[in-house]
């Protein structure tokens, strides 16, 4: 018996030795796409507290070459700001009035979530509790630094400081690690207080370069775009990563500022560069989309394919739009890679997706909806849809209206921060909800109230397939029933999120026109969503701003500190505090310092 088994010996070896060979031929996906490199042992990523801690390994796909930032002396950009007359002892009056009142409710907000979730990413206003949303790493805390320093608050400002060291930038107990958010929250929220602080501050920009270096990980794929959704853990123990099939198409148009900032105050291009081949990616690709001129919501990240039909300037695509004229100032007009975009984005903007809403007293006022594209390429209808998060538009094409000398486009500016003036105004809370649809006209020109068209437009959204008699009395049933107001036909979302766009065009269209009616504006919204957010441990968002006795929501978004109360407080601030001519504010409202031509 046993010579029998040693017979098979020979043959068995052969066969091994044959397939070891054949499989070692195939191509391997990790090592063909993913490394220029041989597959390395994984390191020991373990540390002694029993979690994985983030380390740079070696590149899969390193950069051979870094893109340099532009160099030379900035080109002058023309003025953005009103030329403010002297304010009377009244006007100031009232104004830091204002001011105050939103500052009490910024202090009694930090103070929240001081006492009840310090080092943590959120605080629950109702509970007291804390949340845990953004890996952990005190997003509250980072992404109001800030802001502490605009409203004066400086003892607060440096207990924050303080509490950095404490912060663990390679560990999370998150499994993902969403670039986006953390870029524009972290590292944003660092760099802001740095220039805010003229450098003053030098653990900012250390902390600053431990975010980046963490995130520039995220970048190490074929084609040097990020994975969005970050598998960070594949990273620190020196395995490939992929970017998503179903890339999020705003989460890699919006990481330039943060980017070109730290690059530009280090003097390490690697950050810039990372930024800037995604640039060159979207402009590219912009005019062979399926709308040309404009980029659809999500992309194929992983083979390069926008092949998506979904067009529109919100949510997953608004601050990929919102970038262009802001990067084109944080580079000082170097280059004109941001002015073609824009200009190309916003001419298809205005042509496609703008619509003008039915109002009962005929206000001219613009809303931007979004566009489906069909096969057969015909000129497809808008669908007037419009959220909350689309009123940071007004802002920006207000800001390219001016750098990029398009005087037309202030008119449109001033209409959609009006339109989103309207939707808080007509609300019984006083504050415009998340999502709603409205009436649009049939003439952008000549719009005349036609109460048919409105209950033929709430019908066709609300009673789909209705064969009632009476229709008139079926409208009336549905406008009641939904809580409508004339010319909003449907309100799917009707939460409010203490979302801070409305108030930024505000903020923003005040600076540029000086028109004190946007002060007034800001103050009527200031005091709703005090009045209906206010918690025992913050401001919360409501279930329904068709309530005027809306459920509370038991979170509260380090956006409400970081931005929405900063451009409630900057709006009743004297026009020099945060002037656009010498900051631009990225996504999450963080000021990074322009440069100027005589700098």
């Amino acid at each position: 018996m046993v010579l029998g088994r040693r017979s098979y010996v020979l043959p068995t070896f052969f066969l091994i030795a044959f397939i070891y060979v054949f499989i070692s031929s195939l191509p391997q996906r990790e090592h063909s796409i993913h490394s220029h490199n041989p597959p390395q042992t994984p390191p020991k990523s373990l540390k002694a507290d029993g979690r994985i801690h983030w380390t740079k390994q070696p590149e899969k796909w390193p950069v051979s070459e870094y893109t340099p930032l532009p160099t030379g002396a900035p080109s002058p950009i023309p003025q953005i700001q009103h030329n403010f007359p002297k304010e009377s002892w009244f006007g100031r009056w009232k104004r830091v009035k204002r001011q105050d009142a939103v500052k009490e409710a910024f202090q009694h907000a930090w103070k929240g979530y001081r006492e009840r979730a310090w080092l943590r990413d959120e605080v629950s206003p109702l509970s007291g509790n804390s949340r845990e949303s953004f890996a952990g790493w005190g997003a509250t805390l980072v992404d109001s630094l800030d802001s502490l320093v605009i409203l004066g608050l400086q003892n607060e400002f440096e207990e924050a400081l303080e509490a950095l060291d404490h912060i663990d930038f390679t560990t999370t107990h998150a499994v993902q690690i969403n670039v986006f958010e953390t870029n524009i929250r972290y590292l944003g929220g660092f760099l802001g207080a740095y220039d805010l602080t003229n450098g003053s501050y030098p653990i900012l920009l250390k902390k600053s370069i431990e975010v980046a270096d963490m995130l520039y990980g995220s970048f190490d794929t074929r084609y040097r775009i990020p994975q969005s959704r970050w598998e960070w853990t594949r990273s620190a123990e020196g395995m490939g990563i992929h970017p998503s099939r179903n890339t999020i198409t705003a989460e890699i148009g919006s990481l330039n500022l943060e980017f070109t900032r730290l690059s530009q105050l280090t003097g390490d291009p690697k950050y810039y560069d990372a930024a800037q081949r995604l640039t060159n990616l979207l402009e590219e690709t912009q005019t062979s989309t399926k709308l040309p001129g404009l980029w659809p919501i999500t992309f194929n990240g992983e083979d390069m394919i926008f092949s998506d039909n979904r067009f529109s300037v919100g949510a997953m695509a608004d601050s990929t739009y919102e970038y262009l004229p802001k990067e084109h100032m944080l580079l000082g007009a170097q280059t004109n890679q941001y002015r073609k975009m824009y200009n190309t984005a916003m001419n298809k903007i205005k042509d496609r997706l703008l619509f003008r809403g039915m109002t009962e007293d005929g206000r001219d006022i613009l809303f931007p909806g979004n566009i489906y594209t069909t096969f057969s390429h015909s000129r497809e209808k808008i669908e007037p849809q419009v959220e909350h998060l689309k009123c940071y538009l007004g802002g920006t094409v207000g800001i390219g209206a001016k750098v990029f000398d398009r005087p037309e486009d202030l008119d449109i500016a001033r209409k959609l921060t009006d339109g989103c003036i309207w939707g808080y105004d007509v609300m019984p809370t006083g504050i415009m909800p998340e999502i709603m649809y409205v009436s649009p006209c049939q003439d952008m020109n000549n719009c005349q109230w036609d109460k048919k068209q409105w209950y033929r437009d709430l019908r066709f959204r609300l009673a789909k397939g209705s064969e009632a008699e009476d229709t008139v009395a079926e409208a009336k049933s549905l406008i009641e029933s939904h809580g409508l107001q004339p010319g909003i036909y449907a309100i799917p979302d009707a939460g409010y999120q203490l979302r801070p766009e409305a108030i930024e065009s505000v903020f923003i269209m005040y600076r540029i026109t000086g028109d004190k009616s946007l002060q007034d504006a800001a103050w009527r919204m200031f005091r709703s969503i005090d009045k209906m957010t206010r918690a025992q441990y913050g401001h919360a968002a409501i279930d329904d701003v068709r309530d005027p006795h809306a459920k509370q929501m038991d979170y509260m978004e380090s956006f409400w500190l970081a931005e929405t109360l900063k451009y409630f407080y900057l709006i009743f601030s004297e026009p020099d505090v945060v002037s656009l001519d010498e900051y631009v504010l990225n996504t999450e409202a963080h000021p990074f310092k322009r440069p100027t031509p005589s700098a």
